[in-house]
């Protein structure tokens, strides 16, 4: 009997990619602004007003206002807000605070998404290593993203990239449980759906020009998590503090390409 070739994950063209990229880049800039307007006293309201007019000036359109309802151009999600957090007059920044932004554009009919943690002024230590963690796992997932290599070998290195960091920092940190990065492309979420854990080797094939929005989450403490009252607000169940980093990536011969690329 003949094997079945696993699908491939969804993949573009050079000039699709480029496009992609170009929405990226205005994703990248909002991005960027966002965390140089994260002060003490400013609302989370007020960074989505300044990510919402970086995002339109550069003739994109946000890709979360509106999206299933969300009234926001950003996620911000503070302190132990893991992901979806709505923006609000009601949430004023204080120092210490760790702060995650996630943020989407179309630009030309494609999608770029991306997401990171910063704090606002110093941050304590646990905090600091929290997010740098999650970064450092986000890398780990991004440099799987090679041509011929299976979906879930990059939900492994994300997996691997956490249990390094837990090395590297001497403390344990959650991956959240169900949620976890995406295809991506003329559509903002699109399968396949990409875990941060799990056994490798598995999935559909990657292919050149593949792109996928590869976004760890960890906590300081539980995996486990609920949705708020208003349906959108994902919260650690035992309060711990939570990060969130994502970029959307494409396979190329020469290794990953990350299209959400930032000024600084």
């Amino acid at each position: 009997m003949a094997f079945r070739k696993p699908k491939p994950v969804p993949f573009r063209t050079p000039g699709e990619v480029d496009a992609m990229a170009a929405a990226g880049v205005v994703v990248g800039a909002a991005l960027v602004a966002v965390r140089a307007a994260a002060t003490v006293g400013a609302t989370t309201l007020d960074l989505d007003e300044v990510a919402e007019s970086v995002i339109r000036d550069a003739g994109a359109i946000p890709s979360f206002k509106g999206y299933h309802g969300f009234p926001g151009s950003i996620c911000s999600s503070v302190n132990e807000v893991v992901v979806h957090g709505i923006p609000s007059t009601d949430v004023v920044l204080a120092e210490g605070d760790l702060v995650s932004i996630d943020c989407g554009a179309i630009l030309d009919g494609w999608h770029g998404d991306s997401a990171w943690t910063f704090g606002v002024g110093e941050l304590s230590t646990a905090d600091a290593e929290l997010s740098e963690a999650t970064r450092l796992s986000m890398e780990a997932g991004i440099a799987a993203m090679v041509d011929g290599a299976r979906l879930t070998d990059i939900s492994h290195a994300i997996e691997l990239g956490t249990r390094a960091a837990e090395q590297k920092f001497g403390r344990s940190f959650g991956i959240v449980a169900g949620y976890g990065g995406h295809g991506i492309g003329r559509e903002m979420h699109m399968e396949p759906f990409l875990a941060n854990e799990g056994k490798p080797n598995r999935g559909p094939r990657l292919v050149i020009g593949s792109t996928l929005a590869i976004e760890p989450m960890l906590t300081l403490g539980t995996t486990e998590t609920s949705v708020l009252d208003d349906d959108w607000t994902v919260v650690t169940d035992d309060g711990s503090r939570a990060a969130h980093w994502e970029h959307t990536v494409v396979v190329t011969g020469d290794g990953p390409r990350i299209l959400t690329t930032r000024p600084n």
